[in-house]
């Protein structure tokens, strides 16, 4: 038997790890037999592969790593390194292998397993044969001598770093007689990305799954091109199909629907309004603020701004109030902000309140929000202001309510950015008619990294997005409730 063959026969006796069909054995799909075939062919040292996302390109790189270990791809003492953006990105990949690799790694006389916050690694302690993750830091590299290279979404490798990082494996990797260096993830959209050389004949091997720019984006057989899973995968072009209704409705989700899933280019990272202008005027409305009420809470810190949402899932209904310090003036701070009479006129509409002297009184904001919106049954904040807003909700005696934290990163951050622009889109929210939520959402702006998770970035402009951020997470909050009370029939997950 080819070694082709007994890779493709190891991987099709693979479990699956996650979804409806965990457990089941893993389906190899016919593009994914190419690249391994591509993959192993006489002289090739390097590979490039490159699809659209949520078409099992983690599965395949993590069966392919599960290989070095206990299948037809261990080399005694070989080393396999997984690659990606961040120590915890390259942790998908690792999870995924623990879980191929199932009981057999409770067998500790065999087996030896680092999984920490610190260290990702398994080895086998009969062969030497072993995988570790690492983060894109040239650093990480130093010692190294891998036998095999994964390169997970090099697209979203910091820019400053990745070309360091990429001469730093390779030149590990030249160690060891016959090692390979395999790059994996969306297209870069700067031709002079390293990843982008790769894909234009850089590497050995190279297979390519994208639309052409002059395709248009709405037809299935355009999304095709660069979801070859597609035919195989009903759950895909469910969520394609909803992505792309939704990019229709808001065109600023139109750049990261072609970029994720027509695989046109994927910035290192993209800076976007959070919302389009035209979109908000749109669902601005008048909805009852009836049933359980979540309340999104952003505490500025010294003299800046602290606001807090009140979102009511049942109805749709949002509605912000927020505060600054009295001093400085509003008209100072406003001449001081570039933003004119901006603050005096968010004042007399009421919504922008003045509480305190040097800084915000979030105790008095809180009770505001109390007096206004009722009692919240759940209160969301960043998890870095915990302990002031729970001081703030004790002086406003606010009755007993779940409190929430999240954090303000991809992981938490692009969960709740995701979640608040779909429910916008698909009028879910109703907010109040506001000039102050108007002019957070104008500077209110996200980051999208090369796996297509949106964060909010902090406005370096003078105007405020903090309604923003504290709308974000109880509208998130809210759907995440809403869809837990309500479920909706089985799919299973994309990967």
């Amino acid at each position: 038997m080819t070694l082709r063959r007994e890779l493709l026969s190891y991987l099709g006796g693979l479990a699956v790890s996650q979804g409806r069909f965990t457990g089941e054995p893993l389906q190899v799909f016919p593009w994914e037999r190419r690249f391994v075939g591509g993959l192993l062919r006489p002289g090739v040292l390097s590979a490039a592969l490159t699809v659209a996302r949520g078409n099992g390109k983690t599965t395949i790189l993590s069966g392919i790593a599960s290989a070095t270990l206990d299948g037809p791809l261990v080399v005694p003492r070989g080393e396999t390194v997984i690659v990606a953006s961040s120590f915890e990105q390259a942790r998908i990949a690792f999870e995924h292998v623990l879980a191929f690799m199932g009981d057999q790694l409770r067998d500790k006389r065999r087996w030896k397993v680092w999984d920490t916050a610190q260290q990702a690694r398994i080895e086998d302690r009969r062969t030497g044969a072993r995988v570790r993750c690492i983060g894109s830091d040239p650093r990480r590299a130093h010692g190294l001598a891998p036998t095999l290279v994964l390169a997970d979404e090099p697209a979203q490798w910091p820019p400053a770093t990745g070309e360091r990082m990429v001469a730093a494996l390779r030149t590990a990797a030249g160690k060891q007689p016959l090692s390979r260096f395999v790059a994996l993830g969306t297209k870069p959209d700067d031709p002079e990305h390293w990843f982008a050389r790769f894909l234009d004949g850089g590497a050995d091997y190279v297979q390519v799954h994208a639309a052409r720019r002059t395709d248009p984006p709405g037809w299935k057989r355009t999304w095709q091109k660069a979801n070859p899973s597609l035919r195989y995968l009903p759950d895909l072009e469910a969520a394609i199909r909803a992505e792309y209704r939704a990019a229709l409705r808001d065109p600023a989700l139109m750049a990261s629907f072609e970029a994720l899933r027509l695989n046109w280019g994927t910035p290192d990272t993209a800076a976007e309004v959070l919302v389009s202008a035209d979109l908000w005027r749109q669902i601005e409305g008048d909805a009852e603020m009836a049933g359980p009420c979540v309340w999104g809470v952003d505490l500025g810190s010294s003299e800046a701004q602290s606001a807090v949402a009140a979102y009511w899932p049942r109805t749709g209904a949002l509605a912000v109030v927020a505060a600054f310090p009295t001093v400085p003036s509003l008209e100072e701070r406003g001449r001081r902000d570039g933003v004119g009479g901006l603050y005096r006129q968010c004042w007399r509409e009421g919504t922008l309140l003045t509480l305190g002297r040097q800084s915000s009184d979030v105790g008095a904001l809180v009770a505001e929000a109390l007096r206004r919106f009722g009692r919240p049954r759940v209160v969301v904040a960043d998890r870095w202001r915990r302990v002031q807003l729970l001081e703030a909700l004790e002086d406003a005696k606010v009755p007993r309510a779940e409190v929430v934290t999240r954090g303000m990163g991809f992981k938490d951050g692009g969960e709740d950015v995701s979640r608040f622009v779909r429910a916008c889109a698909d009028g879910q929210v109703v907010p109040s008619r506001s000039l102050l939520m108007r002019s957070a959402l104008s500077v209110a702006r996200t980051q999208t990294d090369a796996a297509g998770n949106r964060k909010m970035t902090k406005a370096k402009r003078r105007a405020r997005d903090d309604c923003a951020v504290a709308a974000v997470l109880a509208v998130a909050e809210g759907r995440r409730r809403a869809a837990v009370a309500e479920p909706r029939p089985l799919r299973s997950a994309v990967v």
